[in-house]
């Protein structure tokens, strides 16, 4: 029996995919019949997760590198299924915003995704093949959150983009989504949130009571580039707990 979500033959690139929910979401569509390449700047997360899944193809390159992504990208290509991973979180006081901060956070977590996206989007157009993008937003793109000024200013930015994405791209059958979490338990979530006291405040804004696991955010991008969420576009899918009604 075919699994509920499947793969199989489509190209998919994933950005970010070294570490945490980006590699799980490779391995993910690797093994749901996807025929994945793994974006990162850190070779040495490259080649383990080669090693852990043997079928993934690996491209080493550096997002805010605007040449050396064009080169990567278009060679690797084309792609029928693009998820926007990479990101930074530069987390700094209001009055003491740095420039280098603003200028990282910007070019990795909006100019990236333009850029990649802009990549892959008309390598399908050429191909005349319908494709879906997923960029992973936040719960930061929809409030305000103490430190995060750059963060959040680059994740509401990016749910504009994808929105406008979705409304030029849309005519050629090409779905473009957000999905925005809470605090993901990555093993960068759970260093950064191991005081109790700065987690126990988080959670109690969350009506259900906890963070959510790589798997609640992997299923959610795999629903969106699947063919099951065919009628959905131009959306930001909430994997908050409930965050945003409290």
């Amino acid at each position: 029996m075919e699994p509920y979500l499947s793969f199989p033959g489509r190209r998919a690139l994933v950005t970010g995919a070294g570490k945490g929910i980006g590699r799980a979401v490779a391995v993910a569509l690797s093994r749901a019949g996807a025929q994945v390449t793994a974006l990162s700047r850190t070779a040495a997360d490259l080649e383990s997760l080669a090693r852990e899944c043997p079928g993934i193809t690996p491209l080493c390159v550096d997002l805010a590198d605007w040449d050396a992504t064009e080169a990567a990208v278009s060679a690797a290509g084309p792609f029928q299924l693009l998820v926007n991973n990479a990101g930074v979180a530069m987390l700094q006081p209001f009055l003491s915003v740095t420039r280098d901060a603003l200028q990282r956070s910007f070019d990795v977590n909006l100019h990236a995704v333009l850029h990649v996206s802009q990549i892959v989007a008309r390598q399908m157009i050429a191909q005349r093949v319908p494709g879906a993008i997923v960029n992973v937003s936040s719960q930061a793109s929809k409030r305000p959150l103490r430190d995060h000024t750059v963060y959040c200013c680059t994740k509401s930015a990016l749910d504009m983009l994808s929105q406008v994405m979705a409304m030029e791209l849309g005519p050629h059958k090409i779905r473009v989504n957000t999905v925005n979490p809470t605090v993901v338990m990555t093993d960068m979530g759970r260093v950064n949130w191991s005081d109790p006291k700065k987690a126990d405040a988080m959670i109690s804004r969350i009506p259900l009571g906890e963070f959510a696991e790589v798997d609640d955010v992997v299923n959610s991008i795999l629903f969106l580039l699947s063919d099951k969420s065919a009628m959905t576009t131009g959306t930001s899918l909430m994997v908050d707990g409930g965050f945003l009604v409290s």
